[in-house]
């Protein structure tokens, strides 16, 4: 296959300067959940556009009652599937900063402790490096060949990490331009540094924040401690049981309600090419698996739903100390859904588990933060095999379907609005760090996951 070899050579003769394309990206701090980054989070779509203008894309950034979404559109050859690719610009805030060893906004080459080169930024996985694979695959099969071996639309969008209340009504109200065959995500992993998958299994989310409110004021806590109630032990002791002790499970009413069991036969195929508890866990200095008993570290990430406390917060949390008595606490907690698990429920259920265990003289109020349903890539899509054969091409290692612990709900939006399945390919590791100080991507994971995308998308043109 010429064609595809002198596109290969392309993406790797443009290294260095693809690289310097992604660095660019990465210095604008396009946070999406803090308004001060407003204007940052418009800079960052804007240069998308204009970064795809130049590779002869039709791109503009469309307005939404929050963030801006960049499409971009660009005809393949006569009767070629035409595909949907989706990423966002937006990025996680960085706190704590202190944690950082450079500033987070400013990329650089690294070398991590296995000797390899690591891009290191706020985004260089979580999306803004994934993003820029497809990018520069999508240049040098337009400078090695003339054109792309697919018709391709863009949907970047700059509200991923804050919700992305907007996209699901954006998509459904332009469902006749973004019209395609087959959605493109890279916002997944590898199995490991070597093993390229395709993920099928996404969890859903319930995200959730609750206050419990006590006085009418922060009170001193040697004149009124025992005698007033504490938001703080009140907020405690609901959280506390939302898991029974013994068995790790969740505690909430129904909530398991559709929740699969995982056949014999995928356990055993994944304890095969997953790695154990131990190994999974020792990258983040842990050993033993949490969560429910009876399952491993990988099934409870990858096909398990879980409970997790995000943040906690009240009374006095400065340097020093203060005896308060705290008027109100709160707490932030996700949950991961699984199979048929529906969020609206259990966010109901979560908020009469707060209420029914509120004592006299307390309140409680919540803040929904996004929902979405678990999603499942069907096994007989036909474009999955083409795609998995041409991921181990270039990694000349056996690529292979993994499930995923994460929620990335465009997954079932793109299916609801537009009716696309969707192909899950990334190139990020276990490692990287995404949403904490010092994220990175990989440079191979960069570079290769540059070269598969060249590949996927001549599989998927032929």
């Amino acid at each position: 296959m010429p064609a595809e070899q002198d596109a290969l050579k392309q993406v790797d003769r443009n290294l260095d300067a693809s690289l310097e394309r992604l660095f660019a990206f990465l210095r604008i701090p396009s946070i999406s959940t803090k308004s001060a980054h407003t204007q940052d989070c418009r800079i960052a779509a804007e240069w998308l556009v204009t970064e795809l203008k130049s590779l002869g894309f039709r791109a503009a950034t469309r307005e939404t009652p929050g963030h801006p979404i960049v499409v971009a559109r660009r005809e393949g050859p006569a009767a070629a599937p035409h595909v949907l690719f989706y990423g966002h610009y937006d990025v996680q805030p960085v706190d704590p900063l202190a944690l950082w060893e450079k500033p987070p906004f400013e990329p650089r080459l690294a070398t991590g402790p296995d000797g390899a080169k690591e891009i290191r930024a706020r985004g260089a996985a979580d999306d803004k490096g994934q993003v820029m694979t497809f990018i520069e695959a999508c240049r040098a099969l337009i400078e090695a060949d003339g054109n792309l071996p697919v018709g391709v639309t863009f949907v970047i969008e700059g509200e991923e990490e804050s919700g992305g209340m907007n996209l699901l009504p954006f998509l459904k109200a332009n469902a006749e331009e973004l019209k395609a065959d087959l959605a493109l995500i890279c916002d997944t992993g590898m199995l490991d540094a070597k093993t390229p998958a395709i993920t099928t299994m996404l969890r859903g989310m319930v995200g959730e924040e609750v206050t419990i409110i006590g006085a009418d004021r922060d009170l001193h806590s040697g004149m009124f401690g025992n005698a007033a109630r504490n938001p703080i032990q009140v907020l405690c002791d609901i959280i506390s049981d939302l898991r029974d002790g013994t068995t790790g499970r969740v505690t909430l009413a129904g909530f398991y309600d559709g929740v699969p069991d995982i056949p014999d036969r995928v356990r055993e195929q994944w304890r095969s090419i997953g790695p154990s508890d131990e190994m999974g866990l020792g990258s983040v200095g842990l050993r033993w698996p949490a969560g429910e008993v009876g399952y491993t570290a990988l099934e409870q990430t990858w096909c398990r739903p879980s409970c997790e406390i995000n943040g906690i917060s009240g009374g006095y949390e400065e340097d020093g100390f203060k005896t308060v008595l705290p008027a109100k606490a709160s707490a932030k907690i996700s949950f991961r859904l699984v199979g048929e698990q529906d969020p609206d429920a259990v966010r109901r259920s979560f908020r009469e588990h707060v209420r029914s265990r509120l004592p006299k003289d307390c309140t409680a109020e919540f803040t929904a933060h996004g929902g979405s349903r678990a999603s499942v890539v069907p096994a007989d899509m036909p474009q999955l095999g083409r795609a998995l054969d041409a991921l181990t091409n270039e990694w000349e290692t056996t690529a292979t379907v993994i499930g995923c612990g994460g929620s990335i709900p465009v997954v079932g939006e793109v299916k609801e609005a537009l009716g696309l399945d969707t192909l899950l390919i990334g190139f990020g590791l276990d490692d990287d760090r995404i949403h904490s100080p010092n994220e990175k991507y990989s440079l191979t994971s960069f570079h290769k996951g540059t070269r598969s995308w060249v590949r996927v998308l001549k599989a998927l043109g032929r």
